[in-house]
C-alpha cells in the first residue's frame, strides 16, 4: 500500500511502488508511439500571462521566484496582490504548454501533429484521495494546421480506450459528450451565457441537481423551465446512439445543436464497433476549462467513481493561434500518479520483487572483489541485472541481504573458480557458468502482477 506522504500532496513512492508506476508509464508510452505519437517535453514554466489566458484556473497556480526577490520584496513593503503577466509559474496541465509549444515550433512540425507528454505538472488544490499538488500526467494531442478533420475525435477516443485497457485497473467508462450540442441546446431554450451553464452544469456531480438548478436561476436568469430543460438534457446516458433520439424528445431546434449530436454520434458509433463496453454517452459531462469547443471527455473507473476522473479532455479550435493561422486540437490526458494511488492502496497490481537486480554476486574476502565484478559484468553483458556484495561477510548475512532486496540469486565462486548460484527463494544450489547461465524468464525482469 502506498505512504502517506510526510509533505502534504507531494507523494513520493518506495522502490517498489515505484515500479508499477513505471510499468504503467511504460504501458502507455508504448500503446501511444504503436499508434504514431511522437514523444515531446515542454518546460516546467511558463509565464502567468500564458497560463491564465483560458478558463478559471488562477488560484491554483504555483507562481515561481527567488528567494532573494521575495526578500528584497519583503524590504519595500510586499508585493502586489495583482500577479505580473511576465512572470513565471509552474504549470498546472500539459494542455496550455503544448498549444505555446506547437505556435512556437510551427514552421519545424508536420501537421497533423501527434504528440505524447509525460510530465509532471502543478497544481495548488487542496490535497485528498486521487488529488495532489504535484502529480504526473500522460497527454495525448492531434493538432492541425488551419482545420483538423472530426476523425481525430474518434480516433482519440479509441487510442486511450486501447491504453486503459493494457493497465491493470478495473473496469473503466470514457464519458463523452459534445460542447456544441449542449451550448447549442442551451441557446435554443434561450440561455444565451452558455459558458455560464456549462460552469454550473459541471458542478452537478459535486453539489447536486437542486443547487444547479438554484446557481441556474439565481445567477443565470433562467426559468424553472429552462433550468429543468437543461438538467433533463443532463440526464441523458447511453452506451448507443439511442441519445439522439431522446434528445430530439426534448424538442429543441438549433443548428449548433445538430452538429454536435452528429459529431457525438460519429464518436459513439465507432466506439460501440472498435471499443464495445468501453464508452458512454453522458450529457452531463461539460468540462471546466473554457477553451473546450467540441467532443469533451470525462473517465471513471466503475465501481471507483468517488476517486474523479481518471482521464479527461476533449477538442479545442481556438487554444492555440498566431495572427490569423489557427492550430485547432483535440487530446486527453491521463492522470498517472491518481491512477497510481488508487492501484497501489487497492493493491490490483504489485511487483514480482522490489529492485530490479535478479543476482546478488556474494564475496569470499575482500579481495574476491575484482573477480565478483568480472562475473557480474559477463551476467549483465546478457541482459541479467546483478549487483557485487558489498561486504565479505559470512554468506549467511550475504543471503539475508538479498532477500531483504528481494533478489532471487545469489552467485558464489570458490578459491578454485567453481561457480554455482542459489535460487534464495527454494534453496537450490547448482553449477553455473556466468558465460551461459541464465534465469528462468520470470526471473529475468521484475514482473508486474494483476490481481
Amino acid at each position: 500500500m502506498a505512504r502517506t506522504a510526510s509533505l502534504s500532496g507531494f507523494p513520493e513512492w518506495l522502490p517498489q511502488e515505484r515500479l508499477v508506476e513505471l510499468h504503467v508509464l511504460d504501458t502507455l508510452r508504448k500503446t501511444f508511439e504503436l499508434h504514431g505519437f511522437s514523444s515531446i517535453e515542454t518546460r516546467a514554466v511558463e509565464t502567468v500571462g500564458q497560463l491564465l489566458r483560458k478558463g478559471e484556473i488562477d488560484k491554483e497556480v504555483y507562481g515561481l521566484s527567488r528567494l532573494q526577490e521575495d526578500e528584497d520584496a519583503a524590504g519595500e513593503g510586499g508585493k502586489s496582490d495583482k500577479a505580473d503577466p511576465n512572470a513565471l509559474a509552474l504549470h498546472f496541465d500539459l494542455t496550455v504548454p503544448f498549444a505555446r509549444y506547437v505556435v512556437e515550433n510551427a514552421g519545424y512540425l508536420a501537421f497533423p501533429f501527434r504528440r505524447y507528454q509525460i510530465q509532471k505538472v502543478w497544481r495548488g488544490e487542496r490535497p485528498q484521495e486521487g488529488r495532489a499538488r504535484e502529480f504526473t500526467q500522460a497527454d495525448i494531442d492531434v493538432v492541425g494546421d488551419g482545420e483538423l478533420p472530426f476523425r481525430y475525435d474518434v480516433e482519440i477516443a479509441l487510442v486511450i480506450a486501447e491504453a486503459l485497457s493494457a493497465l491493470p485497473i478495473p473496469d473503466f467508462r470514457l464519458r463523452i459528450n459534445n460542447r456544441k450540442l449542449a451550448e447549442g441546446f442551451y441557446r435554443g431554450i434561450g440561455l444565451t451565457d452558455t459558458a455560464g451553464v456549462l460552469r454550473s452544469i459541471d458542478k452537478l456531480e459535486k453539489i447536486g441537481e437542486a443547487k444547479v438548478a438554484e446557481l441556474l436561476k439565481n445567477e443565470l436568469g433562467a426559468t424553472d423551465e429552462q433550468a429543468a430543460l437543461a438538467l433533463k438534457l443532463a440526464s441523458i446516458r447511453t452506451e448507443d446512439t439511442s441519445f439522439v433520439a431522446q434528445v430530439r424528445a426534448l424538442g429543441v431546434a438549433d443548428e449548433l445543436l445538430e452538429e454536435g449530436l452528429s459529431e457525438l454520434e460519429q464518436v459513439i458509433e465507432a466506439a460501440v464497433q472498435r471499443a464495445p463496453g468501453k464508452v458512454v454517452a453522458d450529457l452531463s459531462i461539460a468540462r471546466g476549462l473554457d477553451y473546450y469547443t467540441g467532443t469533451v471527455v470525462e473517465t471513471v473507473l466503475v465501481g471507483h467513481e468517488q476517486l474523479g476522473s481518471i482521464c479527461s479532455g476533449g477538442r479545442y479550435d481556438a487554444l492555440a493561434s498566431k495572427g490569423n493561422r489557427k492550430f485547432p486540437g483535440v487530446g486527453l490526458s491521463i492522470g498517472v500518479t491518481r491512477l497510481v494511488s488508487r492501484i497501489l492502496s487497492q493493491e490490483f497490481a504489485t511487483a514480482s520483487r522490489s529492485v530490479p537486480t535478479a543476482v546478488l554476486v556474494a564475496l569470499n574476502n575482500d579481495d574476491s572483489w575484482s573477480a565478483a565484478q568480472d562475473v557480474a559484468a559477463q551476467l549483465r553483458g546478457r541482459g541479467i541485472a546483478t549487483e557485487v556484495a558489498a561486504k565479505a561477510e559470512k554468506f549467511g548475512k550475504q543471503i539475508k541481504f538479498a532477500d531483504r532486496r528481494g533478489i532471487p540469486f545469489v552467485w558464489f565462486t570458490d578459491d578454485d573458480g567453481k561457480h554455482q548460484v542459489k535460487d534464495i527463494r527454494t534453496g537450490e544450489q547448482v553449477d553455473a557458468d556466468p558465460a551461459s547461465w541464465e534465469p528462468s524468464p520470470e526471473d529475468l525482469h521484475v514482473r508486474i502482477t494483476t490481481r
